[in-house]
């Protein structure tokens, strides 16, 4: 089991598929209880319970839009009466979005800001009063905030907003020894072919130095890193996970 999480509580937003669906899996192996939110749990939602079950029991799955002040509030409402509190808290919700930033409406600005980074804000400031002395917050952001994407300026620009929330949160909730950490993980995939034509992703992988593209687990492993006690003193880092791009 990974050293100091067997007995955590740790709550995952989005988690039913990719990463998040990696990570929770990950988490209930070495031993925590898992609390995963979805927006439409479905057979995904329905395998991974199912998954978690194999794991060992108090595992729980929440419908949510953690995009909705209301939902969220349900959702901290919930977990207090399930679990009591939360020793991790991963923020793991978001979409992408490809547009020219001449053609970017308004909408879809929002779309993309709501689900990257307000998900985030409303999720750990509903989850302040749950989060015991010393626990973790991870962000799920992306590589992609710190180089650039054309036809990815609102998805660029708020993977990046991620980065500046966790570098002052976890200034303010420094002095409850709460760490607050960014992953930003390279392409990821997170469907086959990360959704992209061949030629992107051998374009993609020509440039990254280990020659393949992300997968889940290597994002999971970084996850329950530093939610971990071996990097008890590492808060407002962004940790690349992308391969040596």
């Amino acid at each position: 089991m990974e050293q100091g999480l067997a007995g955590k509580r740790v709550l995952i937003t989005g988690g039913t598929r990719g990463i998040g669906r990696a990570a929770a899996l990950a988490f209930a192996r070495a031993g925590a209880r898992v609390v995963v939110v979805s927006r439409s749990a479905g057979e995904d939602g329905e395998s991974l319970a199912r998954e978690l079950k194999e794991t060992g029991d108090g595992h729980l799955l929440l419908r949510a839009d953690v995009t909705d002040a209301a939902d969220v509030r349900t959702v901290a409402a919930q977990v207090r009466e399930a679990v009591g509190g939360l020793d991790v808290l991963v923020n793991n919700v978001g979409v992408d979005g490809q547009v020219w930033f001449a053609e970017l409406p308004e909408s879809e600005w929002h779309r993309v800001f709501d689900h990257n980074v307000t998900s985030a804000y409303l999720m750990t400031q509903a989850a302040l009063d749950l989060l015991v002395d010393g626990a973790s917050v991870v962000n799920i952001g992306s590589s992609v905030a710190l180089r650039g994407r054309v036809r990815g300026v609102h998805y660029t620009a708020s993977k990046a907003a991620l980065i500046g929330l966790t570098r002052a949160l976890c200034k303010e909730l420094g002095p409850r020894s709460i760490r607050v950490n960014t992953i930003a993980p390279g392409l990821t995939e997170t469907e086959p072919g990360a959704g992209l034509p061949p030629e992107a992703v051998e374009r993609i992988v020509g440039m990254t130095a280990l020659g393949r593209i992300c997968t889940p687990q290597d994002v999971a492993g970084a996850v329950l890193f530093l939610a971990g006690d071996t990097s008890r003193y590492i808060s407002g880092a962004t940790l690349n996970v992308d391969g040596g791009v």
